[in-house]
């Protein structure tokens, strides 16, 4: 397929005035394929040559200006237009378009639950092309008017309102000027709960068969999505600018969610069938607000070429924590954004494919595609929160409200966006974006305490060229609690860097550099502090300053200045007695995925399996009292997850029960099936009967995974060829066979898959394009064989097989974290 360029896009951009599209999508003929209209009226500025791009399956007809155009002169994706004049032209384009089984496009699902059929799109980068005919690109912005056939019984939504005009006929209210990627449409038996809010209609839609759940948690996401309206409306002075709020929770959607105006997709695994923490209702809630603030920043002010998606999603990701914590009940978001999104970007940044914030050099889609990580989210966010650090919110709000006055139902770049920034403070905003924004890679802190007299000064040493705004939290023991309570002395504000060394006293007993994590930045502690961490950790007051112990000590393993063996008797040390769920939940992760599945040698990772598994007896122990429902379910989920015999969690699968709770509910039961077919512990005729239990989307996925792990030649051939040697698994069960088929306890079983994988790998992610890349790179790679033979098979896909730029970004990075692997294993340091 042909990618769009900067230069095409800037030389089409400079030509075209797109006004309006009408398009026309039939739902009712067929499986495999829909009826695709669109009428797209335009001017060009001057006389010149362009092209228009679609995917089709068969391309009907094409009529310019009422001349018929040869329908074969469509080149791969793009429909060239000849000699264009000067003037007005109306286009009209028929096709018939592939349903997609990827998560792209226009994607069909049929419900194993009830046999209800559903559709939406994901319309993302250059995916509406799979849709209708477009100039796809996010500087052509234009009104969208959408009518759509669907079977009887079908609700059909979209970004406008939508009226049921008889006979399964649909039209939507045209949008105001949108971009391309953003246009919307969800039909199917939808189950719909409505309401209005500041005179604005107002949904929340699922597939029927996940209707109880939906209605059970309706009124807490209601209230979160009114929350954040309001606390947006304070903020913002330009209103919500589209003329409703619909939100859809979708089968087997790729992302967590997508910010279509008026029409946010979520992934219907946010409608929880099963028990929760109350850290994931929060994760719900902050993608709730995020994808809310897309509706301002990305939507009414859009990126103009893709080196600019940091405005989407570093803005979004920002207010979404922090709407989050100011509108709602989730008042600690912050603390799992520390401890679990932001390690997504750091580690995205120290791998040689990181890239600025705002890059410079985005030639093409198939590059921006590359760019939606752990920088342009959590690095960006954390680079927003620390400009608001520095900035002060006052003069931030003042800028963004600039900003949208400016570009409102238009485009912008960083370079506007920093002017907006500027027109409101006489700080210099353009000095800060070069320094957080052009540039890659984490800077250090390290604490220097100097005593002279019994008085300590501090020097903040700095690897790295950002400057911060810090606080520097000063712990004391607190001499009336026996058990190493540490208590605040003092919170100092400190500036990286420094003038001169800044007085803090008398020596503390622990020092922490970015106490509130407000910038973005490794630290690392003084010996004191040190020995301090080790021992009072726990007794810390605030799960914030926790978190950002614990990310120090997650940086200092991976950069081999930590054993991993001291990080798990930290952790068994000290998570007995941690009260924050997002803080025990990426803790555990961190502990049971990376040390012992990667960091340990084999011959290590039993002894690391029951140091966890007695952690985890010691919370579910702890919370006995059912004051802790979202610990105990913590530590019953890790504990399955860590079992290294059978015996416990099999009697909890034929109990239906944790002794003392929780019961086992869908969730659960799969998660113990998946741990005893590791083990050797079940069979096909166990999986089979449980899908009969649960024959629901998640049956399915439940049971795909269990089959994948068996451990027995047969199983492991099944799985491969459904993975690799078919096009017949959705993006969802492909990810669910894939993570069940590695596993560290059958190494030998599954060697001969490991130099397998890389040409399987490049064949499958050319054949199934980009969203199943995504799945093979992440989930299909053999994470476990952590060794040099692997790391050379990997290298040398990279330099001579030619995978597509979605699988040979996720290769380097797994290979990059091998890298790390093995170093780690042998005790170097970076």
């Amino acid at each position: 397929m042909s990618v769009l360029t900067r230069d095409e896009a800037q030389t089409r951009a400079q030509l075209l005035d797109v006004h309006r599209y009408t398009i026309a999508l039939d739902l009712t003929t067929g499986d495999e394929t829909f009826e695709s209209l669109t009428v797209i009226r335009f001017a060009a500025r001057t006389g010149a040559d362009t092209f228009v791009e679609l995917k089709p399956a068969e391309l009907r007809s094409v009529v310019l200006d009422g001349e018929s155009l040869d329908p074969e002169t469509l080149d791969d994706n793009r429909l060239p237009l000849k000699n264009l004049a000067a003037g007005e032209h109306e286009l009209r384009i028929t096709a018939s378009m592939r349903y997609s089984r990827t998560g792209e496009g226009m994607h069909r699902f049929t419900d194993p639950a009830d046999g209800e059929t559903y559709v939406y799109t994901q319309m993302f980068m250059d995916d509406v092309q799979r849709v209708f005919a477009a100039f796809d690109q996010p500087d052509l912005k234009a009104v969208f008017e959408l009518s759509v056939t669907a079977p009887e019984g079908w609700t059909v939504l979209a970004n406008g309102i939508t009226e049921q005009l008889g006979e399964g006929r649909w039209t939507a209210a045209p949008t105001p000027l949108i971009s391309t990627y953003l246009v919307a449409v969800a039909a199917g038996p939808w189950h719909s709960v409505r309401t209005e809010h500041r005179d604005l209609p107002f949904g929340i839609h699922c597939r029927r068969s996940l209707a109880p759940h939906l209605d059970a948690d309706a009124d807490e996401i209601l209230d979160v999505t009114r929350a954040c309206f309001d606390r947006y409306h304070e903020k913002f002075e330009e209103p919500y600018p589209f003329d409703s709020y619909d939100q859809a929770f979708v089968p087997e959607f790729n992302a967590g969610a997508m910010e279509n105006p008026g029409l946010v997709t979520f992934r219907d695994d946010f409608v929880y069938r099963s028990a929760v923490t109350d850290t994931e209702r929060q994760t719900r809630a902050m993608v709730i607000a995020h994808e809310m603030a897309h509706m301002w920043f990305g939507d009414l002010v859009t990126l103009r070429w893709w080196d600019d998606i940091w405005l989407n999603e570093s803005f979004a990701e920002y207010m979404g924590y922090q709407t989050t914590a100011e509108a709602t009940r989730f008042t600690d978001t912050w603390t799992e954004f520390g401890v679990v999104r932001k390690a997504w970007g750091y580690d995205a940044d120290q791998r040689p494919s990181t890239h600025p914030v705002a890059p410079e050099n985005v030639e093409d889609t198939a590059s921006a595609l590359l760019n939606f990580d752990g920088i342009s989210y959590a690095k960006g966010a954390s680079a927003l929160r620390q400009l608001v650090t520095w900035l002060g919110e006052k003069d931030f709000l003042a800028g963004i409200n600039t900003h949208f006055a400016r570009h409102k139902f238009g485009n912008a770049s960083l370079a506007d966006f920093i002017d907006s920034l500027a027109s409101t403070t006489e700080r210099d905003v353009h000095a800060w974006a070069d320094a957080w924004l052009r540039t890659t890679g984490v800077d250090t802190l390290t604490p220097a305490v100097t005593t002279e007299a019994g008085t300590c000064a501090l020097t903040v040493e700095h690897t790295g060229s950002r400057p911060h705004r810090i606080a520097v939290g000063l712990y004391d023991h607190d001499l009336s609690d026996d058990e190493g309570r540490l208590t605040l002395r003092e919170r100092l504000d400190v500036d990286v860097p420094q003038s001169a060394p800044q007085p803090i006293g008398k020596p503390p007993a622990l020092l922490l550099l970015n106490d509130g994590d407000l910038t973005y930045t490794k630290v690392r502690f003084d010996a004191a502090s040190a020995e301090a961490v080790g021992t009072s950790l726990s007794r810390l007051p605030d799960p914030l300053t926790r978190a950002v112990v614990w990310n120090s000590l997650r940086d200092a393993v991976r950069d081999g200045q930590l054993a991993p063996g001291a990080y798990l008797e930290t952790a068994r040390a000290h998570l007995p007695r941690e009260t924050d769920l997002a803080l025990v939940q990426g803790v555990l992760a961190f502990a049971s995925a990376q040390i012992a599945d990667r960091y340990l040698t084999p011959e290590e990772r039993p002894a690391a399996l029951a140091t966890l598994a007695s952690l985890c007896r010691d919370l579910i122990r702890r919370t006995e009292d059912g004051d802790h429902p979202g610990l105990r379910l913590i530590a019953v989920r890790h504990f399955i997850d860590v079992a290294a015999h059978p015996e416990t969690i099999a009697a909890w699968l034929a109990d239906g029960t944790v002794p003392g709770g929780p019961e086992l509910d869908p969730d659960l039961r799969w998660r113990v099936l998946a741990r005893l077919a590791v083990l050797g512990a079940t069979d096909e005729a166990a999986i089979a009967a449980e899908l009969d239990r649960d024959p629901s989307a998640n049956g399915r996925e439940g049971a795909a995974r269990c089959r994948a792990a068996l451990p027995d030649e047969k199983a492991k051939r099944t799985a491969w060829s459904a993975m690799f040697d078919s096009d017949d698994l959705s993006n969802y069960l492909f990810t669910a066979t894939a993570q069940g088929f590695w596993q560290p306890e059958q190494a030998d079983l599954v060697r001969q898959y490991v130099p397998r994988f890389y040409g399987d790998a490049v064949a499958v992610a050319a054949r199934r394009g980009p969203a199943i890349a995504d799945a093979v790179g992440r989930w299909a790679f053999p994470t476990y064989a952590v060794d040099a033979e692997n790391l050379t098979l990997g290298e040398t896909c990279l330099r001579d097989a030619g995978p597509t730029p979605s699988l040979r970004r996720k290769l380097a990075d797994q290979l990059d974290d091998l890298a790390r692997a093995l170093r780690v294993r042998e005790g170097e340091t970076p």
